[in-house]
């Protein structure tokens, strides 16, 4: 407990929450580059820390050794699982994560909830709405972890199941609303039923849902956590909470926009229909599968003026970043240009192949998102696909009973030749057969990408 007034030591605890704050903005500012994120980390990292810390000036603090012993059991799991982790299996402990958020933020209003003292009326409301939003986000994400894990294999679809959705929210909402109404003298068996309710409401909205449609679902589950985080700020008079989570939320939404927007989909078309597990195929596709051998492709490449490589998840399975940068900086030393080209949803979760570029050294000036690089690929010798589908995919722009029709995709069937490393021959994560795999200028390299890039290696070499 602080030996300073108790006037004194709040306003000089709500002084370092609102640098704290300030750090957080300025973190997630940098975070926007490529080039600023390393640094904006650390930003966000010192924010939090002094936000930590003040805490515990807070006058009438106790449970300290409580709150010593979470946050060291967390920071020991955090910094175990960031380096035992693989990148391939990053996003679902990004997801993880991000519902212990949503959790922390339920928990923080049931504590309020089950306190037994009278609300006002706008601190219950934003309590009830921030637990609903909270527990949603959690549970949600556990979900959408056990689906990216592999834990939970198929989605769990049936007739009526809308129905049954609305009705577990309409119940969680009226419940919510008769604890509003009892300004937060709830009984105990009433905040149990609405946690329970908002809990269940997360399963049941997420279980449906496919695994191609994760990145949008993981960014959505961001935006819930933060928004749940600002309205439990309110409640508690903290604002580094309030700041912090409003900033989440905004950063969150805004992602969750783009993505929905590189699918060409809307957020209600990804959380309500069938899309992302085993997707109808559209018209039959002509031509043939072309297979090549490593050593033509890589005479292919070390001849072409100019390549752009198109990163997906078979590179991320496979770990291949590494040995792909190897073979581009070979390329450059030949005088080729190269180029990375990003599609927004490629790989599990945002921004996921800007990571894996970035672990293996890319520099941030070869990297193109979909809109500044697309034109390039008209005057592109050879386009080089590592294990991407559905973002290469034409039918998206010519086939009108295709799942993905009207998605923005990377152009990279018209490169004058398109070489795609790809690990056998059956349809991507949505199920929807890539029609740019039969096209007369595409051939196909098999095997898993880290062993075709070395293959690739040392046919440049030998060429």
């Amino acid at each position: 407990m602080s030996a300073l007034p108790a006037s004194v030591t709040g306003d000089l605890i709500q002084a370092v929450y609102f640098a704290a704050a300030l750090l957080f903005i300025i973190g997630l500012k940098r975070m926007s580059s490529p080039k600023g994120a390393r640094g904006g980390i650390i930003w966000a990292g010192v924010g939090m820390l002094i936000a930590g810390l003040v805490t515990f000036l807070w006058p009438g603090m106790h449970n300290d050794i409580l709150i010593l012993t979470a946050i060291f059991v967390g920071g020991l799991a955090a910094w175990w699982s960031g380096k035992r982790v693989p990148m391939t299996a990053m996003p679902q402990m990004v997801a993880l994560y991000n519902g212990m958020g949503g959790g922390a933020a339920a928990a923080i209003a049931c504590q309020e909830l089950v306190r037994g003292h009278p609300f006002a009326p706008a601190p219950v409301v934003l309590a009830v709405i921030g637990a609903l939003i909270g527990a949603v986000s959690f549970s949600g994400s556990l979900i959408a972890f056990a689906k990216l894990q592999g834990l939970i294999k198929k989605s769990l679809r049936y007739r009526g199941q809308q129905i049954v959705n609305f009705l577990v929210l309409l119940a969680t909402v009226v419940v919510g609303a008769w604890m509003i109404a009892l300004r937060g003298d709830a009984p105990m068996q009433l905040v149990i039923a609405f946690f329970a309710l908002a809990l269940a409401f997360g399963v049941l909205v997420t279980i449906p849902i496919g695994g191609a449609d994760m990145p949008v679902v993981i960014s959505l589950y961001n935006a819930c956590t933060g928004l749940a985080v600002a309205f439990e700020g309110f409640v508690l008079g903290n604002a580094a909470m309030i700041i912090a989570g409003m900033v989440v939320g905004a950063a969150g939404t805004l992602l969750t926009q783009l993505m929905a927007k590189a699918m060409n989909r809307s957020l209600a078309n990804v959380l309500f229909s069938n899309f992302g597990e085993s997707a109808a195929q559209g018209g039959t596709i002509a031509g043939s599968l072309k297979p090549i051998d490593a050593a033509d492709a890589g005479v292919m490449i070390a001849y072409a003026e100019k390549v752009i490589v198109v990163p997906g998840y078979g590179m991320a399975v496979a770990q291949a970043q590494h040995k792909i940068w190897e073979l581009c900086q070979l390329l450059i030393d030949r005088g080729v240009t190269v180029r990375f080209a990003i599609h927004p949803v490629a790989g599990r979760m945002p921004g996921h192949m800007n990571v894996l570029l970035a672990e293996a050294g890319v520099p941030y000036d070869l990297i193109g998102d979909l809109d500044e690089i697309n034109a390039e690929f008209d005057t592109t010798d050879v386009a080089l696909i590592i294990g991407a589908n559905d973002v290469v995919n034409p039918v998206a722009r010519t086939d009108k009973s295709s799942p993905i029709y009207g998605m923005p995709i990377l152009n990279a069937d018209r490169a004058k030749n398109v070489i795609v490393i790809k690990r056998g021959q059956g349809a991507g994560f949505s199920g929807i057969e890539n029609a740019l795999f039969y096209l007369d200028n595409t051939r196909m390299l098999y095997g898993d990408a880290q062993k075709a890039a070395a293959e690739l290696i040392q046919a440049v070499k030998a060429g």
